[in-house]
């Protein structure tokens, strides 16, 4: 649980972030940014593995680039949701899907399924008295 919620929250960062660096994208505050980003999160789980699926033969002839228009369409339907959480614009949808997708694979990264800060895996490995073998 604490996992999901550190996530939601480097979503909704990113989602800030972007609209910083974007002008098309317009967010009025932290709570719009907050609904977007939990409602992108539903978009995300629900619609975008019908969406690839149904794209993919396009997706493998753009090497996979066609990914970032449904992004950019999911964070265009967010954003007719949510109001104060605004994209004008096509492009402004595509690039704030390339920012948010980079800002939070490289925050993500950082935390583990259980929500904290570091790797996500430990192999902790014991010496075995008789042989010497590690396990």
């Amino acid at each position: 649980m604490k996992g999901i919620l550190i996530r939601w929250f480097i979503l909704t960062l990113a989602i800030l972030l972007s609209a910083y660096v974007i002008d098309g994208i317009i967010v009025t505050g932290f709570f719009p940014a907050l609904l977007a980003a939990a409602v992108l999160g539903i978009l995300n789980a629900f619609f975008r593995p019908i969406l690839l699926i149904l794209t993919l033969p396009v997706n493998i002839l753009t090497f996979g680039f066609f990914t970032f228009v449904i992004n950019a369409l999911l964070l265009k339907m967010a954003s007719g949701v949510i109001t104060g959480f605004d994209i004008r614009g096509f492009w402004a949808a595509v690039l704030g899907a390339l920012v948010i997708s980079v800002v939070s694979w490289l925050l993500n990264s950082f935390v583990s399924g259980q929500g904290r800060v570091g790797p996500s895996e430990v192999i902790d490995l014991k010496r075995r008295g008789d042989g010497g073998r590690w396990e």
